[in-house]
């Protein structure tokens, strides 16, 4: 009789260190992370227009992966992450720990017009988690309801004065960031989701984007994920 396979303790991508936990690290997932292909338009994006002084505001920070990307490879000091789903909190507090990763806040909340509690859907992946009860469930369905906090966008901006914006919400965007004085940014790398918000939606991005001084810059954008910067 063989005997079964012994699992790693960690998945290494990027040479960086992420816990193995089958329920977030899927075999598909797994198969990306170890050919540093996960996250790959987004990642590329960051690591070229980011700079180590700046301050970086991360909505959507999943499995801690941008955050400790930042930190460990290009040395950010100051990263806020956000996270809406409260099952992913422990998993990105093991994941910078595995990496020594400091100088991350990481909340769990997210951002809107006004402070107060929001239903978030928690779905069998978590890429898929959100808002939104009516989303086709191909991705293991619904298996969890929890309220969360909702935090005054405006606010949290004014308070932490972010020059980087690293955002991926999964359609939030279309609502969020046209609420959002984006005039203090640098630079911003946003993850559109066309699919969802439509053409409408990602004209408001585009939008908030112009309003906040930031133009959109091709050479860092690739297919959905798009990068806005001031000045050339």
């Amino acid at each position: 009789m063989k005997d079964a396979p012994t699992l790693p303790k960690f998945i290494r991508t990027r040479g960086l260190r992420f816990p193995y936990d089958p329920q977030i690290i899927t075999r598909k997932r797994r198969r990306l992370m170890r050919d540093d292909h996960y996250e790959h338009k987004e990642s590329e994006a960051v690591l070229r227009v980011v700079k180590a002084d700046d301050t970086v505001i991360e909505l959507g920070a999943g499995m801690g992966y941008m955050s400790t990307l930042l930190t460990k490879k290009l040395g950010v000091k100051t990263v806020h992450a956000f996270e809406a789903n409260p099952r992913m909190i422990p998993y990105i507090h093991a994941v910078h720990a595995a990496n020594g990763v400091e100088g991350v806040t990481v909340h769990n909340a997210i951002l809107g017009a006004a402070d107060g509690r929001a239903k978030f859907y928690v779905r069998g992946d978590f890429v898929a988690s959100s808002l939104a009860d009516n989303l086709e469930d191909a991705h293991g369905g619904v298996i969890a309801e929890e309220e969360i906090d909702i935090r005054n966008a405006q606010a949290v901006f004014d308070e932490i004065s972010p020059s980087v914006l690293v955002c991926d919400i999964e359609g939030a965007e279309a609502d969020l960031l046209p609420l959002i004085d984006l005039s203090g940014l640098r630079c911003a790398i946003v993850e559109l989701h066309p699919q969802w918000i439509g053409q409408a939606g990602v004209q408001g991005v585009f939008d908030a984007m112009q309003a906040g001084g930031l133009t959109y810059y091709p050479r860092m954008s690739n297919a959905k994920v798009v990068t806005f910067r001031k000045g050339w």
